[in-house]
């Protein structure tokens, strides 16, 4: 350690003074730019010691109509303020760095269509068994019309009864501890159904005839910590209730909207089922951003009770959106809700472009139509240079999103000068949620985890398979995958492209947004 850091020192001090000065983000706004203010702005970057600046363009000129900016990103004007701010800075003696794509989140474009982050999506049919002809299966959520199937399964439902079509009576109401200072903030329902309240509460679900709730769907308008921290009862007669679990949150990350949430519970079967929510409690920081933080209000746009088992908060276990969660107790899934291999049936071979003909024993199946499409999510922050993100998994998806934008810096302006002005990369903040999901993703799980994951798909639909401790196995697999290929592919292609431009390369870290190790990219 002595000799490291001597070694380091030296290095500091030997370092020129060119290394040793501090950089700047500087941000286009707007396309309001002009060659003036360019020099002006490298003029009084030079003027106080700053060695450089990474440029970045934010939003485009619809955006902000007020200032009148003209340099839309990727027009010839913008190109020709690029073209000056080198010009300028290899002038003052200075260097500039760029962003992987418009914006400071992530790395996406228009040229990127179905090459976007993947994530696999579902859709299921409820079937009598016996001779099935061309039945068209639902699609699947599809992204502006996107979608690829992936595989189609068979899963008995003798033991797995399908959800009750049984609508609840709902209640609510504050609980009599409650001290309200303000009724306006007391528990209530809006007119599209949202429940909002300041002050501890419950809502109630009455149902007509007993129904058995396996696990509680959390939806929600945004992220809201509270919600994930009701406590559930359950009563045969409204009056004697008895309390079945308290939902604890899983560790999130501020971009957390991306899917629901499912709390796994034993199976209980009741006609009340009340949950109670108090702010006390509350660990102190865990709301990751979260508004709550400040104010521990409760919101939640509907709860829904399933009877199907279901891993508990399996939506972040599968990759879908960052979050850390318990792991599935036997108590909440047991073994007979949890599916061998040899009772599902593979029918992607019966099932073209979601026609499905085959025969099936006798019985009520599920029909799970499985396949992937895009995630949605854009590098929001851009202007002209806006479009889907690029799959993080895919070589040659990632090196085609390096030379739409950062490549182009180097052939729209001029050349020599680039090359000893533009000297850094930079890929700034994740702020594209997560990705379970490419062509090459199965492949890949293969090689390396040693097993193939097709046959245990479903699992990232929630589906119990084997057992508890198998299934949640399998997901950290697949996380682990998730979180390899971040590097291996995403930043290793990045930072191999940078050096083909003699250009250094910096990130930030990727936590808390994907499934990653938000650190191991800095290896």
């Amino acid at each position: 350690p002595m000799i490291a850091q001597s070694a380091l020192r030296q290095q500091f001090v030997n370092s020129s003074v060119q290394e040793a000065r501090p950089w700047t983000f500087w941000y286009w706004m707007f396309g309001a730019v002009t060659p003036e203010g360019i020099t002006a702005d490298l003029e009084a970057m030079h003027r106080v010691g700053l060695g450089g600046a990474y440029l970045m363009p934010i939003k485009g000129v619809e955006q902000g109509p007020q200032y009148e900016g003209k340099a839309q990103q990727l027009t010839p004007e913008w190109w020709r303020m690029v073209t000056h701010s080198m010009k300028e800075a290899d002038r003052l003696g200075m260097q500039l760095g760029m962003h992987i794509c418009d914006g400071f989140a992530l790395a996406g474009g228009p040229w990127m269509t179905p090459e976007s982050m993947q994530k696999v999506v579902w859709s299921d049919t409820i079937v009598n068994g016996g001779n099935i002809r061309n039945l068209t299966l639902p699609m699947p959520e599809a992204l502006d019309g996107y979608y690829e199937d992936i595989v189609t399964y068979a899963i008995p439902l003798e033991r797995q009864p399908e959800d009750t079509s049984l609508k609840p009576k709902v209640t609510f109401g504050n609980l009599k501890q409650a001290v309200i200072k303000d009724e306006s903030k007391a528990v209530n329902r809006d007119e599209k159904g949202v429940f909002r309240s300041s002050y501890p509460c419950w809502i109630q679900y009455e149902y007509a005839e007993p129904v058995t709730c396996s696990n509680v769907e959390i939806i929600l308008g945004g992220n809201n910590y509270q919600a994930h921290r009701l406590k559930v009862l359950a009563s045969e007669d409204g009056r004697t209730f008895k309390t079945v679990k308290q939902l604890v949150p899983a560790r999130q990350g501020w971009q957390n909207t991306d899917e629901n949430s499912t709390h796994a519970i034993p199976a209980t079967t009741a006609r009340y089922f009340r949950f109670y929510w108090t702010p006390e409690g509350s660990e102190p920081g865990s709301e990751d951003m979260d508004a709550a933080k400040w104010k521990p209000n409760l919101k939640i746009k509907q709860l829904r009770l399933h009877r199907e088992a279901r891993l508990n908060q399996w939506e972040g276990k599968a990759g879908l959106v960052w979050r850390v969660a318990s792991a599935t107790k036997e108590a909440e899934v047991g073994k007979k809700d949890c599916y061998s291999l040899s009772q599902i049936i593979n029918l992607t071979d019966q099932c073209k472009g979601g026609i499905l003909t085959t025969t099936l024993p006798k019985g009520k199946w599920k029909l799970l139509r499985m396949g992937h499409t895009a995630t949605g999510h854009t590098n929001a922050t851009a202007g002209g240079g806006k479009g889907l993100e690029c799959d993080k998994f895919s070589a040659k998806t990632v090196r085609k999103q390096f030379d739409n934008w950062f490549a182009q810096a180097f052939l729209k302006t001029d050349s020599d000068v680039a090359r000893c002005v533009l000297k850094y990369m930079h890929v700034d903040s994740w702020e594209c949620g997560s990705q379970n999901w490419s062509d090459t993703f199965a492949a890949e799980f293969r090689k390396r985890r040693g097993y193939d994951l097709m046959p245990y798909l479903p699992l990232l639909a929630g589906i119990p398979m084997e057992s508890v401790e198998r299934s949640e196995e399998i997901l950290r697999d697949v996380r682990t995958t998730i979180s390899e290929l971040v590097v291996d592919v995403f930043y290793k292609v990045l930072a191999d492209c940078a050096k083909e431009y003699d250009c250094q390369f910096s990130a930030e870290c990727v936590a808390t947004t994907m499934a990653s190790d938000g650190l191991l990219h800095y290896q």
